[in-house]
């Protein structure tokens, strides 16, 4: 038992699933959580953290399986921290997923609803993601020390996913079901060459190493993009990798690089560098077409984005007379999206080069009524913006997972447009923002929609309708 280990509790049965995607059981008036189990298991689980109303653990033996339980596809499950549903069939996945929509609409929102719409499955439950970022590792994940002794300074280099709960811990990944070819290839043969080549991998504790992280983005439209990315400048090497990459896969579409000498992995405030072929890669959704750079935002799940897209579109409801904000619009997919239904749709992002691709995707598809702004949202978007541009009649707000900040919650409330639809792919913080927003709306319509197959996360689209006095 290790030094974190506590009691072992056997013959357990696992209930259901809670929010943050872990199975559940109550034991002794607490609540177990435990990950990679199905409701329905009867299990031993060994306990390694309790708090005064919960425990977590880990099952060590699955006594009886659940006749819910399925088979996991993927050789890396229950290491990888991705795809933790696996072993859920997709049915009760998206079951699951509803509840939890309701549960945290109404009990951390407090918030009256209407009838929740059925949530859209994924039509691709494997090969569903357009982009994956992959992280080079000098002393990858090793399950057992048995097999640790027997690895030579080469064996032990890995390039693939941290494991969940480890900062510094990577597994290698022979193969990922999450994207399409070429991703599989791309990271297989830099690994290799990186290995043959003696090009050295990060060490994500000692902050030492060449290479750092690999990013692959695929298109519907079959163009992809790759950017390496170096924890520092040696331009002989990294020039000698690039070109490597370059002859072995002639059809990529952009190959592009980044130094990152932080001693985080975000790459937003870095300069991307173009290496060779297109700077960018195109997504199409109907007629439209998309620009998509580096370090652009896009929804990963290119067929369902269409479908998120067309229920915004829907519930925005639009005449053609409308001034529409579209809040955190990356891309400005969303805004253009909705374009030709409205008189003007003003876009406000923080991350400039996505503005410029949106700005780009607007000339691209020769759309004039739409304008595009940078900056953070709650010192962007005031009502003396509002006043230069015009009263909003709709508000779209797309934010990242954290939500909206209580400014700009009180600038939209006050804006006071006709119809606010809310997108998030956190039900939580989407509850709490619309419970910000005040008394004078109502919501009239709730869509989940699935972006992520065998995970917990969803995104959720949420309608909001003024009261008519």
């Amino acid at each position: 038992m290790g030094r974190r280990d506590k009691e072992l509790l056997e013959n357990i049965e696992i209930e259901g699933i809670a929010a943050e995607g872990k199975a559940l059981a109550h034991i002794n008036g607490k609540v177990l959580f435990v990950p990679f189990a199905v409701p329905g298991d009867i299990v031993d689980v060994q306990v390694r953290n309790k708090r005064r109303g919960f425990m977590e653990g880990y099952v060590t033996r699955i006594i009886k399986p659940s006749d819910k339980r399925t088979d996991p596809f993927c050789s890396h499950y229950g290491v990888c921290g991705g795809c933790k549903w696996q072993s859920l069939p997709y049915p009760l996945q998206l079951e699951y997923k509803q509840q939890q929509v309701v549960d945290q609409l109404t009990r951390i929102g407090k918030l009256s609803l209407p009838q929740v719409s059925p949530i859209m499955g994924s039509e691709k439950i494997i090969e569903y993601r357009n982009k994956l970022e992959y992280t080079f590792s000098s002393k990858r994940w090793i399950e057992s020390i048995a097999e640790a002794d027997n690895l030579t300074d080469k064996d032990k280099l890995g390039l693939g996913f941290h494991i969940s709960g480890y900062f510094d811990k990577v597994l290698d990944v022979q193969k990922c079901y999450l994207q399409p070819e070429p991703t599989n290839e791309v990271r297989l043969f830099i690994k290799d060459f990186a290995i043959d080549n003696n090009l050295s991998f990060f060490d994500l504790r000692e902050q030492t190493g060449f290479l750092r992280n690999l990013v692959v983005r695929t298109s519907s439209t079959g163009e992809v993009m790759v950017i390496i990315v170096f924890a520092y400048e040696e331009k002989e090497k990294r020039e000698f990798l690039l070109d490597a990459v370059k002859n072995r896969f002639p059809n990529i579409t952009s190959l592009n690089w980044i130094i990152n000498d932080k001693k985080n992995d975000s790459v937003s405030d870095l300069d991307c560098h173009h290496y060779s072929g297109r700077e960018f890669i195109y997504e199409k959704m109907e007629d439209l077409r998309f620009r998509i750079g580096p370090k652009s935002f896009y929804q990963t799940n290119s067929d369902q984005a269409y479908r998120l897209y067309s229920v915004v579109r829907d519930m925005a409801n639009l005449k053609g007379d409308e001034t529409v904000y579209d809040l955190y619009t990356g891309t400005g997919t969303i805004a253009l999206f909705l374009a030709r239904n409205a008189y003007k749709v003003i876009g406000i992002e923080y991350i400039e080069e996505a503005v410029r691709d949106a700005r780009e995707n607007a000339n691209e598809n020769n759309i004039g009524n739409c304008s595009f702004h940078s900056g953070d949202m709650k010192d962007v978007l005031s009502s003396r913006f509002i006043e230069e541009h015009g009263i909003p009649d709709v508000i779209v707000l797309d934010p990242p997972r954290a939500g909206i900040h209580p400014d700009v919650a009180n600038v939209v409330s006050n804006s006071s447009p006709a119809r606010i639809i809310y997108v998030s792919c956190n039900p939580a913080t989407q509850a709490r923002d619309i419970a910000l927003l005040g008394n004078q709306y109502k919501v009239t319509k709730v869509q989940p929609v699935d972006m992520f197959p065998h995970t917990h996360h969803l995104e959720n689209v949420v309608l909001l309708e003024k009261y008519r006095i």
